[in-house]
């Protein structure tokens, strides 16, 4: 049996952003703190006690387990994330919140079960395609069935409804679908098709269809819907080079919506500047090309796969996010990763990499 190495580049990595992420959290989030709940730190002490402490344990214990054990019991996994979907629309369990009912109660903490569904199904695909072999060449016999879970999925998380989240699903699903031998032609057909049901659900969603609206006029009400990306991008244009300092955001005086979610990356240039903000994006970028590595190095085909899709959950969960502070992608509340608060999201983020870390093991030991 060949010595297993721990790849150290990769969880430094992974902790240089939780630990910039925590400190963006720290100083976003303490005038909106400060408001709702007379604490300047409550966001922080909850991301630091329902994110980064489960996460952490989390990651330790995953790290030292054998991956293979992911691959038995996958439709466990997925199952279990199903149930948890399902709960939400039981009568007391399921909470709304922003208008959506996203969060199960349970007890002194809440439970995000969507962000949990990213990671089984993460888990699920990569099992599944990697015993499906020549199969996902045929569009019923091999992709048809995958296409039916990732759908089951991101139609329980848009009926919540939360679109910025079952898009990053559908593209988790359909990005490791690709990497596993999907034919362009299918995932074109596929694009082409979800594109089309977007469109229409967007139509009858007056919500969507003004964040819509604003992206393809950012001038259409300023003062209405198109507030929040109006604020955003004040918030990003005066950061310039440098910007204003840690803790000196302007926009986080009740200003700019959702400081601590899905704009925090306006607040982030706001005070570090564009040089910094270009710093964090080149160590995503460097998770991201690291990730890719240890999956074309793998000669685990479960591996491969899995490490190529937490790639693009991380990836396409970066883009949307910052790409929407920037006037360049409509606005859809996706999450900053590493960074925005919610506890769900940290915690099962850092399970999902405490995962690779360990598949990372059988890449260093080759």
């Amino acid at each position: 049996m060949k010595n297993q190495h721990t790849d150290y580049s990769l969880i430094i990595l992974i902790f240089i952003l939780v630990v910039f992420g925590l400190t963006m959290l720290s100083s976003a989030s303490t005038v909106a703190g400060f408001t709702r709940y007379n604490d300047s730190y409550y966001f922080l002490k909850h991301q630091l006690l329902y994110g980064l402490l489960p996460g952490l344990i989390l990651f330790v214990i995953l790290a030292r387990m054998d991956p293979k054990i992911w691959q038995k019991k996958s439709r466990l996994i997925l199952g279990a994330a199903l149930v948890l979907l399902g709960a939400l629309f039981l009568p007391g369990v399921g909470s709304i919140f922003n208008g959506a009912r996203s969060w199960l109660n349970l007890g002194p903490f809440s439970l995000q079960p969507s962000e949990l569904a990213k990671l089984a199904l993460l888990i699920y695909l990569s099992a599944r395609l990697t015993d499906s072999g020549d199969k996902l060449h045929s569009f019923w016999g091999g992709l048809m069935p995958q296409i039916i879970v990732i759908g089951l999925i991101a139609g329980l998380v848009a009926i919540q409804p939360d679109f910025g989240t079952m898009m990053i699903i559908v593209l988790i699903g359909l990005g490791v679908c690709f990497v596993a031998g999907m034919r362009w032609r299918h995932l074109i057909f596929l694009l082409a098709v979800g594109g089309l049901m977007l469109m229409a659900a967007i139509k009858k969603m007056p919500e969507r269809l003004a964040r819509l609206t604003v992206f393809l006029n950012p001038n259409f009400d300023p003062q209405g819907v198109g507030y929040h990306i109006k604020q955003a991008l004040l918030a990003v244009g005066t950061g310039g080079l440098f910007g204003l300092g840690l803790g000196h955001s302007r926009q986080k005086f009740q200003y700019l919506p959702e400081v601590s979610g899905d704009s925090i990356f306006a607040v982030m240039a706001e005070e570090l500047g564009f040089v910094f903000s270009i710093v964090f994006i080149i160590l995503v970028v460097l998770l991201i090309l690291k990730l890719l590595r240890l999956a074309r190095q793998s000669q685990n085909g479960f591996n491969r796969l899995y490490l190529a899709g937490l790639a693009i959950w991380i990836g396409g969960q970066t883009i949307f996010n910052i790409g929407a502070m920037l006037g360049i992608l409509p606005l859809t509340g996706v999450p900053l990763p590493f960074v925005s608060y919610g506890g769900t999201a940290l915690m099962t983020l850092l399970a999902a990499s405490g995962i690779a870390v360990g598949m990372a093991k059988e890449v260093t030991s080759n």
